[in-house]
């Protein structure tokens, strides 16, 4: 029997097992708001696989960059484990993170991951399964550190990798890079030409064409060829044209070889990026930790990116008032760098580090005490606000005796909005009909409410509906005469109407140790891991290289 032929791919242990994630709601902790009331900004703390489905319905195609710097991998969390499994679960806790964030990009958007030799080529098939292979952009090469690691077993490691996918890669271009100085340097005006500054470029061409290999006369009246086996880039006829309007250069004595006259006023306004970039254009490891230990010298944040890093991104990938989103926020240099460049900016980072590290960084910007980074070089003075969030509990969860009921935390408006969000509809209460909670269309209605629905109240009900109008109902009882009542009014049982949806109670989907197999166990079955209650590893810890510590999980 002939084998039935498979599509390329990358697959691993646990492939295709998708979490259920619960679609939370978030709560304002307006203690730790901060600044200008009326912002977009969002600090949220919690773990990133919940709070990227929390913003999926609001923010889906709203995101114009994403940069993220997950953990590149376990270290020596799993020295003693097979390292296929150890990839398997890296790979298993990347692909429905990259899939939601691919949902939230606008299809003029990108997103641009950092990651080093341990996974990057991993990463790159996976993302090329999620974003689409014809929308890889580049591989970008950021010089991460000057010296040398002398202690290095093999060799020494100076650079990490920064993959670029765009959502839609026909549409999506980069921004040209700000002119600098030294590049402008380089105009000059030998002979006083009236149009400006200019530079001169070669006018040969490797492309041989024999149309273009003729002689020229020099006004020192020699005679010049172009260098064997080049041509020249223009025919004779476009050659006097470009002589006759003082484009072409013979040097000051004008016996050099011609040279192709480009003024400066007509150069593109900046310069397309090239895909190494050293540490002297965008700093380096040791540039970055100076610049986050001012906010938190007693725990300063293990690998950080230097601020000039990302603005170079933003530069590449954005404009201003374009919404930035960072999943792994660190130590908040992606929102500190897209604050001072007066982007928006969404960031997610889980446990105290939002509170630590992120939460006074972002301060002192908006007070305008930040003096380091890119401060000076975008003149920022200070202003704006954000909103910091947390994660609402799980909406059902398990009573004494085992039963799912709602959650007794949840207040009615927090209710509300959660059976909105279950529902797919926007949560936004109207200011006088009280049961047009949320809606997905002009006309589709729904209402939450914990009271007992009679026949009665449906009826009110469907009174205030006007023509074409409908409304969902999810309430947790009501009388029997409401089902099929009326046409337009759909009645539901809450939690009932939840159960099996997704992943109730479950608060953490980032990589915590349990029993894996043992590399000397080979009797084991493998299937049985659960690969939603993984390896738990800090970007903290170090690297078996003793490079980077990459901080925070998968959350």
């Amino acid at each position: 029997m002939t084998k039935q032929l498979q599509k390329l791919e990358l697959t691993w242990i646990g492939k295709g097992i998708e979490p259920k994630i619960e679609p939370r709601i978030f709560i304002e902790d307006t203690a730790k708001s901060y600044g200008q009331d009326v912002t977009e900004n969002m600090l949220i703390q919690g773990d990133n696989l919940l709070a990227l489905k929390a913003l999926e319905q609001n923010f889906t195609e709203k995101i114009k960059c994403i940069y993220i710097d997950p953990p590149y991998n376990t270290g020596n969390a799993f020295e003693h484990y097979d390292d296929g499994i150890e990839h398997s679960l890296w790979l298993s806790l990347m692909k429905p993170r990259l899939e939601i964030l691919k949902n939230l990009l606008r299809n003029d958007g990108s997103i641009w991951i950092s990651i080093d030799d341990d996974e990057s080529h991993y990463l790159k098939v996976m993302c090329d399964e999620v974003f689409g292979r014809q929308n890889f952009v580049s591989n970008v090469i950021w010089e991460k550190k000057f010296s040398p690691q002398n202690d290095a077993k093999w060799l020494s490691d100076s650079h990490d990798h920064i993959l670029v996918y765009a959502k839609k890669k026909e549409i999506w271009r980069p921004y040209l890079l700000p002119r600098t100085e030294a590049m402008d340097g380089r105009y000059k005006n030998l002979d006083n030409d009236r149009r400006g500054l200019w530079t001169s470029s070669d006018l040969t061409v490797k492309t041989y064409a024999a149309a273009n290999d003729y002689p020229i006369t020099l006004p020192s009246k020699r005679i010049v060829y172009p260098t064997k086996p080049r041509c020249w880039s223009v025919n004779e006829n476009k050659f006097h044209e470009l002589v006759v309007d003082k484009r072409i250069w013979f040097g000051e004595n004008g016996d050099n070889m011609p040279r192709l006259k480009r003024f400066l006023s007509e150069v593109q306004e900046g310069s397309v990026s090239k895909t190494i970039w050293n540490r002297t254009e965008v700093g380096d490891n040791q540039e970055a930790k100076k610049e986050v230990k001012v906010f938190n010298e007693a725990s300063v944040f293990g690998t950080p990116k230097p601020e000039r890093l990302i603005e170079k991104i933003l530069f590449l990938a954005t404009r201003e008032n374009d919404i930035v989103l960072d999943s792994f926020l660190g130590s908040g240099t992606t929102a500190a760098v897209t604050h001072k460049m007066n982007r928006r900016w969404i960031g997610i980072e889980l446990g105290e580090h939002a509170s630590t590290h992120c939460l006074p960084r972002l301060k002192k910007i908006i007070e305008g005490e930040d003096n380091g980074g890119i401060t000076d070089e975008v003149s920022w003075k200070g202003g704006g606000g954000f909103k910091f969030y947390t994660l609402a509990p799980s909406l059902i969860q398990k009573d004494k005796y085992g039963s799912e009921i709602i959650n007794p935390s949840y207040n009615p408006n927090m209710l509300a909005a959660a059976m909105a969000k279950q529902e797919g509809f926007r949560y936004d209460p109207h200011e006088s009909s009280y049961w047009k909670q949320g809606f997905s269309s002009d006309k589709d209605f729904i209402f939450t409410t914990t009271q007992f629905i009679t026949v009665q109240i449906l009826d009110k009900l469907a009174e205030e509906l006007k023509p074409g109008e409908s409304l969902l109902v999810c309430c947790k009882s009501f009388a029997k005469g409401c089902i099929h009542r009326h046409n337009n009014i759909t009645i539901k049982k809450i939690p009932q109407m939840l159960l099996g949806r997704c992943e109730f109670g479950k608060d953490d989907y980032s990589l915590n140790i349990v029993n894996l197999p043992h590399e000397e166990e080979k009797d084991i079955e493998v299937e049985s891991v659960e690969i939603s209650e993984q390896i738990k590893s800090s970007k903290s810890k170090k690297k078996k290289n003793g490079d980077d510590n990459q901080p925070s999980l998968f959350s």
